[in-house]
């Protein structure tokens, strides 16, 4: 070879080199959106705060009593626990009262919400009765009729102890004394519960549990006498395996009236021989295959998400790991199963009207940090298709966060998306924040995410974050609207979310019953409020479905149920009915349906299926007039509208 031809062929190598660099730099730049896009995009929204609890002192606590090896980083291990739900405490089906987990006080209350009216005096749900461990404190609350009479019960869960169901007793005023604290596990062990979630797992007919916990069974993490060999951190910043383990309680009995219980027990097996363990920070429900039975997803800190898919029985609950495929184009980390990012929440939506629901799930997303991205995981093959695949253990979905507008958020915990305007697309949204302080710790914590996995799991090497430091403390939680283009943008400035308050979680409902959508932000360490809507409002469909409850005559949320509404283009949007999906928020028992610019005077065809209590799956269509409706879907596969 000459010397010319050397000369030309290392220029030509050079010059594709730099193509893909250059190529790889423009995938990584996000794309712009016009002010006057962002203008418009922002233009129908308006929300207003109102207080849920009492106001910030400047004596609030801030971190927590915890164990002597995690006290250099006390502020780390305290910055979980605010949560919310949205349900009936009245026995109603008007989503307009509120469960609230107030970090500062350590108290779960229940009260009407804001602008609902004084129907009675907020109460706290307190276990007297049970044993109360001086090293618990609770870190969620979970709404849902566990013994099928037709009123709502709560199932509180905690760090340091399994969860308790407080039951309801039917008819009783709203108060502490209507609710009876019940264990959901004898003995109560030691746990360290971050998430739960409800659904039929295995197609009885009646709802089972799955609670996913975060430190190592058995550690007494807020117990400062503790000395355990159990209090361990992570044991990798993406591959850890030494958290928490994963359960699932099967339905097995209740009762209802002045005794009130819900009986479950536990299925060891469920999600594999060996139970799986992990640092579970979210949960979501979903039936992503058609056949009546929800799949579970499992957002892991430290660890891949899992995708577990159900394969189970009537009396026998199983569900498979499936994983992703990754192609020319795919980050390592951005495959289905195998990320390893940090996943704090995930929802399910139907971002684009074709029937099929996306995964939507929140990581790390900080700029000059540990900047991950967050997913959004579209099928690439239709449902038929998609049940088969699944079910090998292939999950043929890929991310269009970036190209979607929805990569980046901040430091991000739940994730929640739902149609505020009425528009026909949902909104997404993110509750950001984690240590709000005055002193950056963030270099420090990069150097840890760069170091050797092996030192790891011992909290004495971790960088200490205190009272005073900050870790994304200023985050600012997102609002985004799809603009017509279809990229997301975010807005929540311009429509008065967009606090700066560390937020863990949302709560959506119609809480006054006007069509528009409101919302919860459950806030760690601080007053928590709720957002009222006073935005631009096309016409909606609003859907309580209800099913048979054990009780004759009574009536309750069909959960699991699916509505399938029909476009005049064609096209379909889907919702599924699983109230208790993500990271510290519960939604109200409800789907609405904004309807864009469909008249409001015209009717709308919904197509339905739910599970019946004798454990069939059922379908009907049924035509509808815009605004509000409970359905009663019976087991002989009917529908009954119950009168207003």
């Amino acid at each position: 070879m000459t010397s010319l031809s050397r000369r030309l062929r290392d220029h030509a190598a050079k010059f594709v080199a730099l193509g893909c660099c250059v190529t790889a730099f423009a995938f990584a730049l996000p794309e712009h959106v016009s002010a006057a896009d962002r203008d418009e995009a922002a233009a129908p929204f308006r929300f207003t705060a109102q207080a849920l609890n009492a106001a910030d002192r400047p004596e609030d606590r801030s971190v927590r009593s915890v164990a002597p090896a995690f006290r250099p980083i006390r502020s780390w291990i305290s910055s979980v626990g605010a949560g919310a739900g949205l349900f009936a405490v009245d026995g109603g089906t008007v989503s307009h009262d509120v469960c609230l987990v107030d970090t500062r006080t350590d108290t779960v209350t229940v009260r009407p919400a804001p602008g609902t009216g004084d129907r009675y005096r907020s109460f706290t749900l307190e276990a007297a009765e049970l044993p109360m461990p001086s090293y618990s404190a609770p870190m969620g609350c979970l709404p849902a009729d566990l013994n099928e009479d037709g009123w709502q019960d709560v199932t509180v869960y905690y760090w340091g102890r399994s969860p308790v169901t407080f039951m309801r007793i039917p008819g009783a005023v709203p108060s502490r004394a209507a609710f009876v604290a019940r264990e959901l596990v004898p003995g109560h062990p030691v746990w360290s519960t971050n998430a739960m979630t409800v659904g039929d797992y295995d197609g009885d007919g009646h709802t089972d549990l799955v609670v996913g916990n975060y430190f190592l069974d058995g550690a007494r993490v807020l117990d400062p006498t503790a000395r355990q060999r159990e209090l361990q951190m992570p044991s990798s910043m993406s591959s850890a395996h030494n958290g928490g383990t994963l359960r699932l309680f099967r339905f097995t009995g209740g009762r209802s009236g002045a005794a009130p219980e819900a009986r479950f027990t536990e299925v060891p097996d469920a999600f594999g021989e060996k139970r799986p363990l992990g640092w579970t920070l979210a949960l979501a429900s979903q039936d992503l295959d058609g056949d009546g039975l929800p799949e579970v997803y499992e957002a892991n800190d430290f660890a891949p998400d899992r995708l577990l898919v159900n394969e189970s029985k009537p009396g026998a609950p199983k569900f498979r790991l499936a994983t992703g495929s990754r192609h020319f184009t795919t980050p390592k980390s951005k495959v289905v199963g195998k990320d390893s990012f940090k996943g704090m929440g995930v929802t399910f939506a139907d971002l684009d009207r074709s029937g099929n629901p996306s995964i939507v799930v929140g990581n790390i997303t900080e700029d000059y940090a540990l900047h991950e991205s967050n997913f959004v995981f579209r099928p690439t093959v239709d449902r038929k298709r998609l049940g088969p695949l699944l079910h090998r253990g292939e999950a043929p979905y890929d991310d269009h966060s970036e190209s979607m507008g929805l990569s980046r958020s901040g430091w991000t915990w739940d994730v929640a998306a739902a149609d505020f305007d009425n528009s026909g697309y949902p909104q997404v949204m993110h509750a950001t924040g984690f240590v709000k302080g005055e002193t950056d710790r963030w270099a420090q914590l990069q150097e840890a995410a760069m170091g050797n996995d092996l030192i790891l799991r011992h909290p004495e090497l971790w960088p200490h974050v205190e009272p005073g430091d900050d870790l994304s403390g200023h985050d600012t939680n997102t609002f985004f609207v799809r603009t017509p283009q279809g990229r997301y943008v975010d807005v929540a400035e311009d429509a008065g979310v967009g606090s700066a308050a560390v937020t863990r979680g949302f709560a959506i409902g119609d809480v006054d019953t006007d069509g528009r959508l409101d919302f919860v932000a459950a806030n760690q360490w601080g007053q928590s409020v709720l957002y009222r809507n006073h935005s631009e409002a096309a016409p909606f469909l609003g859907l309580r479905l209800r099913r048979p409850a054990g009780v004759s005559g009574a009536n309750t949320p069909a959960t699991g149920a699916v509505a399938r509404l029909r476009w005049s283009d064609g096209r379909v949007t889907e919702q599924q009915l699983y109230p208790a999906n993500g990271h510290g928020g519960v939604a109200a028992p409800d789907l609405l349906f904004g309807l864009g610019d469909q008249r409001a005077d015209r009717p709308v065809k919904v197509d339905l299926s739910w599970r019946g209590t004798d454990g069939r799956t059922h379908r009907s269509t049924t035509t509808l007039r815009p605004g509000w409706h409970e359905l009663l879907l019976t087991d002989d596969g009917n529908l009954a509208e119950v009168p207003a």
